[in-house]
C-alpha cells in the first residue's frame, strides 16, 4: 500500500510537469515508438527466456529463476522518469514511452506469462490482463493523466503545486527505500551467496537490455540515455505483486526481484558515465574538425 501511494505521488507530480502536447512526440517519432515498445514489452522477456534455457540458467534455483523471469516480463518502471531526468535523459520522452509501455503491458504481460508457462510446462503464472490493467492503471496511468489534466486545465495551479508535491514524492521515496532495505536487507547477503550464478545472469541480462536500448535510439545523447533506461529498468512493483500471488511458497523470489533492481541501478551508473564520456569526446572531435 505504501509503495502504491509513493508511486501514485511520483506519477502525479510528473503529470503536472508535462504539458498535454507532450503526447505529440508519438506523431513526431512514430518509428522510435514502434521500435522501443515491442522491444521493451516482448523482446526483453524473450531474451530472458533464452538465457534461462541455457545450461547456466537451468542451474539456477527456482527463486532466482522466477525472480529474473518476473522482472523481464514487467516493463514500464515508474522510477525511470526520475533517473532519466537526473542522468541527462529526455524526461518528457521517458514519460510518453513509459505510458505506452504501461498500456502495452496489459496485453504483453499475460502473453509473455503464457510463453514462459509453455516453456517450463507449468500450470502456474495464469496472469490475466485485468490484473495488469488494475495495477498499471492505479499506480501509473491514472495519476499521470490526472496530473496532465490539471496542467492543461489550471497551469498556474499545477506550477504552484508541482514543487511541494515533488518534495513529498522524494520524501516518500526515501522512506520506501529505507523500509525495503530494513525488511529485505538481512536476506540479501544469504541470497547472493547462494545464487552467485543468478547474480551473474542478472548482470548479463541488464547489460543486454542497456545495449538494446542504446541501439534502438537515434544519435541524440539524451534519447540514447532515455531509451536505454526505459528498456533496461523493469517494474518491481508489478513483479512483487505477481511474486506474492503466484510464488507465495518461494519467499526468496521477493529478494531476487529486489536484487535485480540493485543490479540494474549499479550497472546503469558506469553505462551512463561511459555514454556521457563518449558523447563529450565525439563533440570535442567535431569542434576540432570545424
Amino acid at each position: 500500500m505504501f509503495a502504491s501511494i509513493t508511486l501514485f505521488t511520483i506519477m502525479l507530480a510528473l503529470g503536472m510537469s508535462l504539458k498535454p502536447e507532450a503526447l505529440g512526440r508519438i506523431r513526431q517519432r512514430p518509428g522510435l515508438f514502434l521500435r522501443v515498445l515491442p522491444a521493451s514489452c516482448l523482446l526483453v522477456p524473450l531474451v530472458a527466456l533464452g538465457l534461462l534455457l541455457l545450461p547456466i540458467g537451468q542451474s539456477l534455483g527456482p527463486s532466482a529463476r522466477i525472480g529474473l523471469a518476473l522482472m523481464a516480463v514487467c516493463p514500464s518502471a515508474p522510477l525511470t522518469l526520475r533517473k532519466a531526468g537526473k542522468k541527462g535523459g529526455d524526461r518528457e520522452l521517458a514519460a510518453v514511452l513509459q505510458v505506452g509501455a504501461a498500456i502495452s503491458a496489459i496485453l504483453s504481460v499475460p502473453l509473455m506469462a503464457d510463453v514462459f508457462r509453455a516453456a517450463y510446462g507449468t500450470t502456474s503464472w495464469d496472469i490475466g490482463p485485468v490484473e495488469v490493467a488494475l495495477q498499471v492503471g492505479r499506480t501509473q496511468v491514472l495519476p499521470l493523466l490526472v496530473g496532465m489534466a490539471i496542467q492543461g486545465w489550471r497551469p498556474a495551479l499545477a506550477e504552484r503545486i508541482e514543487s511541494p508535491l515533488n518534495r513529498v514524492a522524494n520524501g516518500l521515496f526515501l522512506v520506501l527505500i529505507a523500509a525495503v532495505l530494513v525488511k529485505a536487507g538481512p536476506k540479501l547477503l544469504p541470497f547472493l551467496s547462494a545464487n552467485a550464478m543468478g547474480l551473474l545472469l542478472m548482470a548479463v541480462m541488464v547489460g543486454l537490455c542497456l545495449g538494446l536500448g542504446y541501439s534502438l535510439a537515434g544519435r541524440n545523447r539524451h534519447e540514447r540515455i532515455t531509451v536505454a533506461l526505459v528498456t533496461s529498468m523493469r517494474n518491481p512493483g508489478m513483479a512483487l505483486m505477481f511474486a506474492t500471488t503466484y510464488a507465495r511458497d518461494l519467499p526468496g523470489v521477493t529478494v531476487a526481484v529486489l536484487t535485480y533492481v540493485v543490479v540494474t541501478v549499479l550497472l546503469s551508473i558506469p553505462f551512463l558515465k561511459t555514454l556521457n564520456r563518449l558523447e563529450a569526446l565525439e563533440s570535442g572531435l567535431e569542434v576540432r574538425a570545424v
